[in-house]
């Protein structure tokens, strides 16, 4: 892991953050010596909600029209 102080991260910031994520090493920022900060590269992609259960379930019958009958519910009487 790469070490630095945080007055030469503060000069560097930008050049330092985008060689994180192109390298995808952490770099520990120091202040008099003591770690402060660390600096790490974002996970690759966050995994997507939409579409994850694909495949893995089935749908069987009519999943619209309620299970029991209209005339059975009491809140149309």
């Amino acid at each position: 892991m790469k070490t630095i102080a945080a007055g030469e991260f503060k000069a560097r910031c930008l050049q330092v953050m985008e060689d994180v994520r192109t390298k995808r090493t952490p770099v520990l920022i120091t202040k008099r010596g003591k770690p402060l900060a660390k600096l790490v590269p974002p996970d690759d992609k966050p995994p997507e909600i939409f579409g994850c259960l694909a495949s893995k379930i089935e749908i069987l019958g009519d999943i619209v029209s309620p299970i029991t009958p209209l005339e059975d519910w009491e809140s149309l009487r």
